[in-house]
């Protein structure tokens, strides 16, 4: 007998009783229905059909009878052996995702979760844990930013590598997707430039108290509120607020997402047939960022941005490494083991002794500064890319507002000084003729004193 039969004689039993109790008073039949799970009206419809039929009134009229909208045998066979065959390490969701995408399937998620359960091929889901209340979501778009990485292997064939990620806090839209050998500054820079130039300055980011974000005097005590690093340097320096996260359960948000992307990232990868990481991190922003947003990103409690376009581009040279060095007495700066050689230039004829400043990008290349100016450009590997001279009266507009006084004082190179001549009046040095005086002939005697 199977279990539809039991709990069918079980029904009629307990309603029998239950209608003897009705009819002699002692329980109504709101009462008779809770204690059956049913409807009044369904108690009342099984009554008459108990009074006109007797016991086969309480027959099921559903047993033997198959459903006109039940799922065809053969596309739930079809189903079950594509995920034995090339999806077996998918959950339901992203498995039947792919169905849809790739292989027309147009049956619903619930009755493909109900067949592989029903197959064995899937295990029902454990029971949740107690409710825990969320941390409010940021109204507007751009008011808090989540940036964090994740260490694990995500190309088949290849070591564990770092993937870090920026997403919105108001909406969990992932701005920015990029696959690293290790999480540091670098990455940290490349992340924060893809999003600031494409949306906007933000308003704060969170982020783990990793030491390329926080300097912690302490291990385990709250981070250095007046030592930055670069990355606190930055931010400061475009008026982001930097909040540093104290636990994993701070940044669930972050894990969470990580959590769905260790699942369905790698398998995504495989499925698209990517090998090379520089592969992945261009995929990664042309394919799938859209198709993740699209899948769990929502809307924002409010229809505006907190970000602000920043029309001067002052991340560009805000998002990178910055340190002052010394130039040596042969004109060169000292950087990461390298000798970085400063071409002429129409400032100075040399920076010897000179305080300037080095600015290392994300992508490696490096620049050299004497305050606004950029003295020279280098790649990765030590090179000048291209001699950067001033733009031509950048400096000089300066010096010729300034009085003829504070000018003459003003140190300029021969190129300068040769700029300002031409502003100078009556100052043409004469002819050689006219400046000496005329030779005396030997019988020429001096002027007598008398």
């Amino acid at each position: 007998m199977g279990t539809a039969s039991i709990h069918e004689g079980v029904r009629r039993m307990r309603f029998s009783d239950l209608l003897e109790r009705t009819e002699a008073r002692e329980l109504t039949q709101e009462g008779a229905a809770e204690l059956l799970g049913v409807s009044v009206r369904t108690f009342q419809r099984w009554a008459e059909r108990y009074e006109a039929e007797g016991d086969d009134g309480l027959v099921d009229r559903r047993m033997g009878r198959r459903s006109p909208r039940r799922a065809p045998e053969a596309e739930l066979e079809r189903m079950l052996g594509l995920f034995r065959d090339k999806y077996a390490d998918f959950t339901v969701k992203h498995f039947h995702e792919q169905l849809q995408k790739r292989h027309d399937y147009v049956l619903g998620y619930t009755v493909t979760k109900l067949a592989l359960q029903a197959a064995g091929l899937v295990r029902k889901a454990p029971k949740r844990s107690a409710h825990r209340k969320k941390r409010p979501r940021r109204p507007l778009p751009g008011m808090l930013l989540h940036q964090d990485g994740s260490r694990h292997v995500w190309i088949e064939g290849l070591p564990a590598m770092d993937l870090i990620v920026t997403m919105d806090d108001a909406t969990s839209e992932v701005y920015s997707m990029l696959l690293v050998e290790e999480e540091g500054t670098a990455s940290t820079f490349l992340a924060l430039g893809e999003v600031i130039g494409e949306r906007g300055l933000f308003c704060a980011l969170y982020t783990d108290r990793g030491s390329h974000y926080f300097l912690t005097p302490k291990a385990g005590e709250k981070v250095s509120k007046t030592q930055q690093t670069q990355v606190g340097r930055a931010l400061s320096h475009l008026g982001i607020e930097h909040i540093a996260a104290y636990s994993p359960q701070a940044r669930g948000r972050s894990e969470r997402l990580f959590g769905t992307l260790q699942d369905r990232l790698p398998k995504e990868l495989r499925l698209a047939g990517i090998k090379t990481v520089e592969a992945a991190n261009a995929w990664l922003k042309a394919h799938y960022i859209a198709e993740h947003n699209a899948a769990f990103a929502i809307k924002a409690e409010q229809q505006s941005t907190a970000f602000v376009a920043d029309r001067h581009e002052a991340w560009r040279e805000a998002l990178c490494v910055i340190e002052e060095r010394t130039v040596a007495n042969d004109n060169t700066v000292a950087w990461k083991g390298r000798r970085l050689q400063l071409p002429e230039s129409r400032l100075r004829p040399h920076f010897v002794r000179a305080l300037v400043r080095v600015h290392e990008y994300p992508d490696g290349t490096v620049s050299v500064f004497l305050g606004p100016h950029r003295l020279a450009r280098f790649s990765a590997n030590g090179q000048q890319i291209s001699p950067d001279a001033s733009q031509p009266g950048s400096v000089l507009g300066a010096v010729k507002d300034k009085p003829w006084r504070a000018r003459k004082r003003a140190s300029l190179t021969a190129p300068a000084r040769a700029a300002v001549e031409t502003t100078r009046v009556g100052t043409e040095k004469r002819a050689s003729n006219r400046t000496k005086k005329p030779a005396r002939r030997a019988d020429q005697t001096a002027p007598s004193m008398a």
